[in-house]
């Protein structure tokens, strides 16, 4: 099979299709035909050398994928048949024509939905749902910041807010970008790059705070994190693009407010606990894509790259320019 590979951590560059081992299914696991993947940050960070898979785990990069049963290993429990239509939530290996998933990490495909819209849901949409209700706890009526608000998972998290019944706020780096997550739901955006967003946090919620942050940047966030975290406010951080150091007086300032730092990561977590975030997903969420439903939740798709063009959609993230998801389409 045809799978993205990289001889040595670099640049986009060093990316290119080759041909593999097509995988077996093993206990429990499913075999599945993809027809689209799509990209995270991971992927960027895993082609650097700076994120490993886990033990186990495919090195192909790739952490969600769309597409039809292609076959069963033993032991699987019959909830899948050869021919369905699913989506996955994977440690790797989604960026190649076959990659074989435990049936337990497997979504059924809403009717009215492409592979291409498909694959725009597994990491983003579980990775937002899980801060906002596995981590983060939200509860009706309360005021989410999501940094990164028109990345993918930022655009996932604004519908999942709005459908707890919370308040999404949102922070972005350019004016359309604001339109955008304004389009999706968000009740207030703030371009960090030209305001203070905590001052503008803070006015909006008239000097209330947040009760929960999301937060991908980390360090060179923390005081205005803190600035316009509520009392008893959860700060939770699930990336450091701006790096991990904190320098000043994070502990005195956080237990002022009697707030608390949660730390997540999908990808290492453990296969049951990725088994029950998938079934609270289907369960509470899902049906929720399926046409004619209010409120009406939809993956927001930037663009879609064919296979073989994987460098230029490495580029494309790389410069931050993508408003949802880009989407890696499987030769025919």
């Amino acid at each position: 099979m045809l799978a993205v590979y990289f001889d040595c951590p670099g640049g986009p560059e060093n990316l290119y299709v080759k041909e593999v081992m097509k995988p077996h299914p093993g206990e429990g696991e499913v075999l599945v035909k993809v027809s689209a993947s799509a990209l995270n940050r991971a992927d960027l960070l895993q082609r650097r050398g700076k994120y490993p898979p886990p033990k186990g785990a495919s090195d192909i990069l790739g952490l969600e994928a769309a597409g039809s049963v292609a076959g069963l290993g033993a032991g699987c429990k019959g909830q899948w048949k050869v021919g369905d239509a699913v989506m996955a939530l994977l440690s790797g290996g989604g960026q190649a024509e076959y990659v074989t998933v435990p049936e337990g990490h497997l979504m059924p495909i809403p009717n009215d939905m492409t592979f291409i819209q498909a694959a725009a849901i597994p990491e983003a949409w579980l990775t937002a749902f899980q801060l906002l209700h596995f981590v983060g706890k939200i509860q009706k009526g309360e005021k989410v910041l999501i940094h990164g608000g028109a990345s993918g998972v930022g655009m996932a998290a604004i519908q999942l807010v709005r459908l707890a019944k919370a308040i999404p706020i949102v922070t972005a780096g350019t004016q359309e970008k604001l339109k955008a997550t304004a389009n999706a739901g968000a009740a207030a955006g703030f371009n960090y790059k030209d305001e203070d967003f905590s001052e503008k946090v803070l006015a909006f919620t008239q000097g209330s705070g947040v009760d929960i942050i999301l937060d991908c940047v980390g360090g060179s966030y923390w005081e205005k994190n803190l600035n316009c975290l509520s009392t008893d406010g959860r700060w939770i951080i699930y990336g450091l693009l701006s790096g991990g150091e904190v320098h000043g007086d994070l502990l005195a300032r956080l237990l002022s407010r009697r707030g608390s730092i949660h730390t997540s990561l999908l990808r290492s977590r453990d296969k049951k606990y990725k088994e029950q975030l998938v079934k609270a997903f289907t369960e509470e969420v899902l049906p929720y894509f399926s046409g004619g439903t209010s409120p009406h939740l939809q993956p927001v798709i930037d663009s879609i790259y064919p296979l073989h063009e994987i460098a230029e959609a490495h580029r494309l993230m790389e410069e931050n320019k993508n408003i949802g998801k880009i989407v890696i389409e499987m030769p025919a």
